[in-house]
């Protein structure tokens, strides 16, 4: 069932981003005289929102909660030049940005945000949510959240010779950027072989399958020399809201073991399938059961009334 969505511009810090708002369910069990929660949704490394995110939002309307979906600067919809760069730091920039202008739609508690993301976007999740008081939960799926950790999967799958062509590419995008030039672009992901960010065994059609009409396949090969010092993890501990942290045990692109430590770091509820990265995305086995934990996670930690569970897939109340 689709709820349909609106479509949101926002400021952040000086470059219009562009978000899909979804409005919560009529009779939502979730709601209270401060209105409804908001779920903050962000895609990964290189995503944009019109790239399997709807299906969740949806999901997630239906179950009475409210979900404010979002292009980072420079990718998809959003404004920002350069076009393609991902600046970790900017992102989180616009994640805090974007929980600002969630929490002002009419419908929405202010006080009560859900912080969610997905491969990069689930380790800025973690760093967003740490010291607020606002966030009243967490969801984290196969999160990326340490770039040395990332960078040792990455060597024992491809091997030294494709990621030092990597790292040689990024030294000359990041000497480029500086004095001007345009930088050197990289294939956001490529099949098994090829030089690319992602090369995992059927990554390439994967994200083809769930690729929007914004979506481009390349980034700036700059981005390699930032991941490296990215630790999402480093204030987990502080974190006050519950997490879930949902972890595929054979993800080839965002390290299962440390997405692991940091889960116990969080106090995390962990969730583990038995698939790879993108196993767990809109149309591949895993999707139903990823959004289901979502949305029981979610009436266990927000609902406090005692209303009947929500039907995600009818959007009515079910009867027992």
């Amino acid at each position: 069932m689709s709820t349909g969505h609106q479509r949101i511009s926002f400021d952040s810090h000086g470059v219009t981003c562009d978000a899909w708002y979804f409005a919560p369910a009529a009779d939502s069990p979730f709601a209270t005289p401060s209105g409804c929660p908001v779920v903050v949704m962000a895609h990964g490394f290189g995503g944009t929102k019109d790239s399997g995110l709807a299906p969740f939002a949806d999901r997630l309307a239906a179950a009475g909660l409210a979900v404010f979906a979002f292009d980072y600067r420079g990718f998809g919809a959003s404004e920002g030049e350069p076009r393609q760069r991902v600046s970790l730091t900017a992102q989180v920039q616009d994640y805090r940005a974007a929980v600002v202008a969630a929490g002002a739609r009419p419908e929405v508690d202010a006080g009560r945000v859900v912080l969610w993301g997905v491969s990069q976007a689930g380790g800025h999740a973690l760093t967003v949510a740490a010291d607020r008081s606002d966030v009243a939960a967490v969801i984290a799926m196969v999160p990326m959240v340490d770039g040395i950790a990332a960078g040792r999967h990455a060597l024992a799958q491809v091997g030294l010779g494709a990621l030092a062509r990597s790292t040689v590419s990024g030294v000359r995008s990041a000497v480029a950027g500086r004095f001007g030039a345009a930088p050197r672009m990289l294939p956001l992901v490529g099949r098994p072989g090829e030089h690319a960010a992602l090369t995992g065994e059927g990554y390439y059609e994967r994200y083809l399958a769930l690729a929007g009409p914004t979506w481009r396949n390349e980034v700036d090969a700059a981005v390699g020399l930032e991941i490296g010092g990215y630790r999402a993890d480093r204030n987990a501990d502080r974190i006050v809201a519950p997490v879930l942290m949902q972890i595929a045990d054979f993800d080839g692109a965002a390290p299962p073991y440390a997405a692991a430590k940091a889960a116990v770091k969080a106090r995390a509820e962990v969730r583990h399938y038995p698939c790879d990265h993108f196993d767990l995305f809109p149309g591949n086995p895993w999707f139903e059961s990823a959004v289901e934990h979502q949305v029981h996670f979610l009436r266990r930690h927000l609902l406090r009334d005692g209303s009947a569970p929500w039907d995600t897939v009818t959007g009515s109340r079910e009867t027992v």
